[in-house]
């Protein structure tokens, strides 16, 4: 069949959410620095103001501050971090860690992605060195003005964590200006890559998966970690060691697909319905940015607005059906019709990635002759297999083009509901259209 790109409706734009990568569009229009950065795990303390550039994991980098009973006072304007403002000759200032790195990689610490430590103004030849704990081989040089970096002698292993202690106070760090840094800076992480796990907690703390986050010995809210994501925000009580357990209502067509702390298709399809409400682009993949807003929405509370949704398509038996869980109760029962044996349906999970309310499907058939059939309230979650409304004699069979067709009012019911990143799941043998 010849596949081609899914029209907008005459005289509307069609919606389609910023994509940088999978899955592609639907090809049936027709029916159917510098460096990268390593994350480490957050402990609780006072986080210390840093650039953007700075933290955005599930375990993340975090930069703790002692508190200090007086700052040295340095020259008005010199060593002041951008977006500052000066008050005069006689103002006070020190010096300052804008940020450190790795801060947001799956890689490990290596000879080639070394540890950064960017300061507020250039340090002195004898400004003491920081320290790793445990101990770290390697050594440090200087790289630029205000950048000196720590390349070790060997990778240092997955999941390892280390503590960097930047010195501060009147034996700590110093800049060329006169600048010191008030109090000792501490950057505690885990080398290897952010934890998938955390990333699933606080998504299950905003509504992106259907589940419970329980701490691990204690029904009482336990052990609480802080994420720093930008200067001058701390998310706090997260809980840090638990257990994800599903919420009741949800077949074991989606249950049994679940594998915590691991990558898979419940994964990202929360991660894409997170990404369309943000504003961010719909990949379905982990990025700093998507970190940044992650730790932002639970600052902020802002659960997910569209509630958790999976829709089973089951093929098994005649007649087919569909039926949408909506937050662990049925919302949508009834009749659906799957691909002909010549053009069936593919079994799997996909999660929807475009959506229009209405369109012409323009394409061939089996046989080689065009068609172009207006449809309604359309979900893509398969590359070009939808669910969409389409007018049949009858309903139940296999006796589509690949789409997973309901009637209108039907469809019209599902579309709510189908959002970004909700799944959708096909299962069942195909079966023989009745006449």
């Amino acid at each position: 069949m010849l596949r081609t790109t899914p029209a907008a409706p005459p005289g509307t734009a069609a919606k389609v959410p910023p994509q940088s990568g999978p899955p592609a569009a639907p090809a049936r229009g027709l029916h159917r620095h510098r460096k990268r950065r390593v994350h480490g795990r957050v402990k609780t303390g006072v986080v210390v103001a840093l650039s953007c550039g700075l933290l955005a994991a599930g375990t993340m980098l975090a930069v703790h501050l002692g508190l200090a009973a007086g700052r040295l006072t340095g020259p008005a304007n010199e060593g002041q971090p951008a977006g500052t403002t000066g008050r005069g000759a006689g103002a006070l200032r020190t010096l300052q860690v804008l940020s450190v790195s790795p801060d947001n990689s799956a890689d490990p610490i290596t000879p080639a992605n070394p540890v950064r430590i960017v300061f507020s103004a250039p340090l002195t030849a004898r400004s003491p060195l920081p320290t790793f704990s445990p101990a770290l081989a390697g050594s440090w040089q200087s790289v630029g003005n205000n950048t000196i970096v720590f390349t070790p002698l060997a990778p240092v292993a997955p999941t390892t964590e280390e503590t960097l202690l930047i010195p501060g106070g009147r034996s700590g760090e110093h800049s060329v200006t006169g600048l010191t840094l008030a109090a000792p800076v501490s950057a505690v992480f885990q080398a290897g890559g952010w934890s998938t796990l955390r990333l699933e907690e606080l998504l299950a703390q905003l509504g992106y998966l259907p589940m419970t986050w329980n701490p691990q010995g204690s029904s009482q809210p336990g052990g609480t970690v802080a994420a720093s994501y930008m200067p001058g925000h701390t998310v706090a009580a997260v809980p840090a060691d638990g257990v994800l357990s599903w919420q009741g209502g949800y077949p074991a067509a989606l249950t049994s697909q679940w594998q915590p702390g691991k990558s898979g298709t419940i994964l990202t399809g929360a991660l894409m319905a997170f990404e369309a409400n943000h504003g961010l682009p719909m990949t379905g993949n982990v990025t700093s940015s998507l970190w940044q807003a992650l730790l932002s929405a639970v600052e902020q509370g802002q659960s997910n607005p569209n509630g958790y949704t999976f829709a089973l398509v089951d093929k098994t038996a005649v007649p087919e059906t569909i039926t949408i869980w909506h937050n662990g109760r049925v919302v949508v029962h009834g009749l659906a019709n799957t691909g002909a044996p010549t053009t069936p349906t593919p079994d799997g999970t996909w999660p929807v990635y475009l959506r229009r309310a209405a369109q012409v499907m323009r394409g061939l058939y089996p046989d080689g002759k065009p068609y172009a059939d207006p449809v309604q309230y359309v979900s893509f979650f398969n590359g070009d297999y939808a669910v969409h409304s389409m007018k049949r004699a009858s309903y139940g069979t296999a006796q589509s083009l690949g789409c997973v067709e309901l009637p209108l009012s039907e469809a019209k019911q599902a579309y709510p509901y189908l959002t970004y990143g909700s799944l959708v799941t096909v299962t069942g043998g195909v079966q023989e259209m009745q006449s």
